[in-house]
């Protein structure tokens, strides 16, 4: 309450909203203008459906890419696909990705060299081939379901912490969560050959194909959707030709997080409700880089 006034009393003294000055108000007082400083939703951002889908559609192609992967490994374990034949396709589709990142590129000025890039080519793959009868026999004194699991947590981690508003390059916990399950599956398969090709699609997949899903959304916006579609649809085909039943659940996974989800975003956003006013922190507005040279 501000100071008592009455007949014979002096003219109350107006309230002012400084520290450094002594009032005869307690310091908890504010008068009737406190409210009138009130505003609601000022730095709220309208999202439309359609732009929302098209940004899930990077996290569904991602599941989709895990998907995929954990068939590849499947058919690599029951000896449905021979492992020369599978590298040799990683290694066209390798070619081809690249080639496209450097015409998407254009004159962009690069960070590295050709040169520079397959040397470090060479080295992946030399060294994964060296070690690939290391990494065979891993695993071998842990039991199956312990690696499974620790398998399905990492391929998880992958998909939670995966840099989606940057995914070039990948994260490094994503990406290495991602590698690290690839080397648990990869232990389990029948032989060295069999381990250093599940390595090289994992390599393919989770940090090579980020790297140009993520050129292609800034160069050439109208191939993005199309390319998440044809994805997801590969990781759906794919499981349903082991587990039909996994498969309509992945589809159904899908069509919930890039049609649903955004559509519950844009419908929930008409009650956000964020208030702002003078009992907000301070905000210094001033360029202070002056006092840091």
């Amino acid at each position: 309450m501000g100071a008592d006034s009455g007949p014979g009393a002096p003219a109350p003294v107006p309230w002012r909203k400084v520290l450094y000055e002594r009032q005869p108000f307690p310091d908890n007082y504010v008068d009737r203008r406190f409210l009138e400083e009130l505003r609601r939703n000022i730095r709220v951002r309208q999202y439309r459906y359609w732009a929302v889908v098209r940004e899930t559609g990077l996290i569904a192609q991602q599941v989709s890419c895990v998907a995929l992967f954990l068939t590849l490994w499947s058919c690599m374990e029951r000896g449905a696909l021979v492992p020369s034949a599978v590298l040799w396709v990683c290694l066209a589709c390798a070619l081809l990705g690249y080639g496209l990142y450097e015409i998407l590129g254009g004159s962009c000025v690069r960070e590295r060299t050709r040169l520079a890039d397959l040397q470090s080519a060479t080295i992946f793959l030399a060294f994964t081939f060296g070690f690939s009868p290391v990494l065979k026999t891993l695993t071998e004194s842990v039991s199956t379901d312990t690696v499974y699991a620790m398998s399905a947590v990492m391929l998880l981690a992958h998909l939670v912490s995966f840099p989606y508003a940057q995914p070039s390059p990948p994260g490094s916990l994503s990406l290495n969560a991602a590698l690290f399950g690839s080397v648990c599956l990869a232990s389990r398969l029948p032989g060295a050959l069999h381990t250093f090709t599940m390595l090289s699609c994992a390599l393919l997949v989770f940090a090579l194909w980020p790297c140009l899903l993520h050129r292609m959304r800034e160069k050439a916006e109208w191939s993005f959707p199309w390319a998440a579609v044809l994805v997801c649809l590969a990781g759906v085909g794919g499981l349903g030709s082991l587990w039909p039943e996994g498969a309509l659940l992945l589809a159904l996974a899908l069509l919930t997080l890039t049609l649903v989800c955004p559509l519950l975003l844009v419908h929930l956003q008409r009650h956000k409700d964020n208030i702002h006013g003078p009992w907000d922190e301070a905000e210094i507005r001033e360029d202070l880089s002056r006092f840091l040279n």
